[in-house]
């Protein structure tokens, strides 16, 4: 620890994310760095340092929290020698760490590896790698398809498999390859429909990405998504933080209610062992860090349909939203982890210093996640003036936020209307359901838009899918 103490961390990234990444450098004793944009002045992220000057002041403001010359500047100008990217923005960007750490003035990223990044980040050779180790994917192409007949061969045998698994209304999904969020992927029902949405998602593939690869599998409907938390240390260390679930999500796919474990048998009464799944994707995700050396904190992602199979979904090479649901059903020496601190640590070379046997498990936790949108209309963002902003107090919650308590304040329209971050937890799900409704319900917040039409937030929406969680 005395070593890492001489460490300095410019915090590459905004809102509660900073705010947590800075609370963590002080529980290790590490000076850090903030970094804010015109919009964000007023975040707390940001605000307690803005009275300070010279070049030993904390904040420091950039035109955009995607311009890597502006980050990297300030890094040098402040003396810091490592970069914690948070989650998003240059939090998986292979290219950006791989900058970061072999340039003239070498920097720790604080994340895995940049070659680890990059080959995860594929979700091709994620899925080619997978399938090599006999961990199971989504049934259907682990790699570009260019030939018409051929692609046709793997989509009528992916339709026959479903029709011989009794799954109602079989489809496949024919996706350009070398796309991404969504883009040029078209659901074919029929064999017959098959060529000419082959050929249509084909030729989009060509114009948008100038490759004209095809990807086919299986379209899954009826699933729960879960994730593993994973954390992997550079001396070849891996250790698992449990499993938690993220079913409930918003048109975008924007996860809005999680919960640990992943699976519990007093929220629905599963077709298959929910234990022996979870043990079962815990395995199979340690075997994928272990292959590819991962060394930092990262998350498998899973799917696993009503019958109980379960799919590797992706890798997300980063510390995540919600890690603090595993965090706080994770006890070492009777105490809750930081996983942000790990993640700090690990990646300035410390080795883990426990096992998976000290890690226990004990209870459950929910997170919610408070936006400013309306769920009932396709969860549009509300920007405006809060007025009012507060939280219950009790031992058994967490709020992660960067809207300030003690004032006004404008939501950024340049950035996702999040607001906060509310973690229960309990002796069972039971238990941290019962606190999840009474502690939305304790929540106060006011504020009016600039037609002085009154805030709108998710909170209702929260309350009203408690009762979801963990369910097909």
């Amino acid at each position: 620890m005395q070593s890492i103490k001489k460490e300095k961390i410019l915090i590459a990234n905004r809102g509660e994310i900073s705010i947590r990444i800075a609370r963590a450098c002080q529980e290790l004793g590490l000076d850090f760095v903030v970094v804010y944009t015109e919009a964000d002045r007023e975040s707390a992220h940001v605000f307690p340092y803005l009275e300070e000057t010279g070049d030993d002041k904390k904040a420091w403001r950039i035109s955009s929290y995607t311009d890597p010359n502006d980050i990297l500047s300030i890094a040098d100008h402040t003396g810091c020698t490592a970069i914690h990217p948070g989650y998003g923005f240059f939090s998986e960007d292979f290219r950006f760490a791989r900058r970061v750490t072999i340039r003239e003035r070498p920097l720790t990223f604080i994340g895995p590896k940049w070659e680890v990044i990059k080959d995860l980040g594929d979700k091709i050779n994620t899925k080619r790698v997978a399938n090599k180790l006999g961990i199971p994917t989504i049934p259907g192409t682990d790699g570009p398809i260019y030939n018409e007949l051929e692609a046709e061969a793997v989509a009528a045998k992916l339709l026959d498999d479903q029709r011989e698994q009794d799954i109602m209304e079989p489809s496949i999904l024919v996706k350009a390859a070398a796309g991404g969020g969504g883009m040029g992927i078209e659901e074919v029902f029929q064999i017959e429909q098959f060529r000419r949405t082959y050929r249509q998602v084909q030729n989009y593939a060509k114009r948008q990405f100038g490759d004209g690869g095809v990807l086919i599998e299986q379209c899954l409907r009826d699933y729960n998504h879960i994730e593993v938390q994973i954390v992997c240390s550079k001396h070849g260390e891996r250790v698992h933080f449990g499993t938690r679930n993220c079913t409930i999500q918003s048109t975008g796919r924007q996860k809005r209610l999680e919960a640990a474990p992943g699976f519990d048998d007093s929220c629905y009464a599963y077709d298959f062992d929910g234990q022996a799944v979870l043990d079962d994707i815990v395995k199979h995700s340690l075997k994928l860090a272990a292959h590819v050396r991962y060394d930092n904190v990262g998350t498998w992602e899973w799917i696993v349909s009503r019958s109980g199979q379960p799919y590797l979904l992706e890798v997300n090479t980063r510390i995540q939203v919600e890690n603090d649901v595993s965090a706080r059903y994770s006890y070492i020496d009777g105490k809750q982890p930081n996983l942000i601190t790990e993640q700090i640590r690990l990646a300035l070379g410390e080795k883990i210093g426990y096992t998976q046997k000290d890690i226990k498990f004990h209870g459950a936790t929910i997170e919610f996640r408070i936006v400013a949108e309306n769920p009932y209309r396709g969860f549009v963002p509300w920007i405006g003036t809060i007025s009012k902003f507060q939280f219950p107090q009790h031992e058994w919650a967490a709020v992660y936020t960067q809207v300030p308590f003690d004032r006004s304040y404008i939501i950024p329209s340049d950035y996702d209307p999040n607001l906060a971050l509310a973690i229960v937890w309990g002796d069972d799900m039971d238990d941290a359901k019962k606190r999840g409704a009474q502690f939305l319900e304790e929540i106060k917040i006011e504020g009016k838009n600039g037609g002085g039409e009154p805030i709108l937030t998710n909170l209702e929406y929260l309350r009203h899918n408690i009762s979801r969680l963990l369910t097909f």
